[in-house]
């Protein structure tokens, strides 16, 4: 699938910022990304901070798919898409248990976030070229 320049700087840039994160949450944001794990899971210290590194791991390689892997650009778009709807209940959980963390100090700060998501997802399937795959498969 062929891709415009400015989709592509928008994949990198999407990559970049998903090995920012993924690295934030093996170092330095470790404890704010627990805040995001879902209450319905268990909440021991061990299995939470086992699911922030899985998650940093799982998204270190994504961005580095997004960047990298140009010829699998579109499926890598849809894995990314994706990882971002399984992520989400985090979100919702953060809102629903009015957990702090990441700045988000009050109800609808944390109310406000879940509507970046949509977006997050939109910019990881336009940017790679999967949203045009996807919607010409339907035809």
């Amino acid at each position: 699938m062929k891709t415009s320049t400015t989709q592509n700087v928008f994949r990198v840039i999407l990559g970049l910022l998903m090995i920012m994160a993924g690295i934030g949450h093996l170092t330095f944001q470790r404890e704010e990304f627990q805040a995001q794990v879902p209450r319905w899971l268990p909440t021991s210290d061990a299995f939470m901070d086992f699911a922030v590194v899985a998650s940093g791991v799982v998204e270190i390689l994504l961005g580095l798919a997004m960047v990298l892997l140009v010829k699998y650009k579109v499926k890598v778009g849809i894995v990314l898409a994706i990882f971002y709807v399984l992520i989400f209940p985090g979100n919702i959980s953060q809102y629903t248990n009015g957990i702090d963390a990441f700045g988000l100090d009050t109800d609808l700060k944390r109310l406000i976030r879940l509507f970046f998501q949509p977006v997050l997802i939109l910019w990881a399937l336009w940017s790679t070229g999967a949203l045009k795959y996807l919607i010409n498969k339907q035809k």
